[in-house]
């Protein structure tokens, strides 16, 4: 995305984190990148119909993580607080399985 002529050029950046509880104890960063990349990270989450949320500050600390990293537990309120959004989306209803 771009400003307008004459403001510095606005790269976007994206992060993708999956929680499989099976698989990690907590959230993995699974795709990062800035531009081209991070387009194609968001393209490629909407056409699989996965929740897209706007935190710049928070994508700006997920971006310092490896790919394959599990997210560090410091952040975890603010990734419960993305992971209730999701579920909202979605209609998860507390103790429930996922659907």
């Amino acid at each position: 995305m771009a400003q307008e002529a004459g403001k510095a050029h606005v790269r976007t950046r994206a992060v993708a984190l999956r929680y499989d509880e099976a698989i990690a104890p907590a959230p993995v960063v699974t795709a990062a990148g800035r531009g081209e990349v991070a387009e194609r990270i968001l393209a490629l989450a909407r056409e699989h119909g996965i929740a897209i949320r706007e935190d710049p500050d928070l994508v700006a600390l997920l971006a310092q993580l490896d790919v394959g990293q599990i997210v560090p537990s410091e952040l975890y309120p603010v990734i419960a607080e993305v992971l209730s959004y999701v579920y909202r989306l979605r209609g998860y209803v507390a103790g429930e399985a996922a659907r």
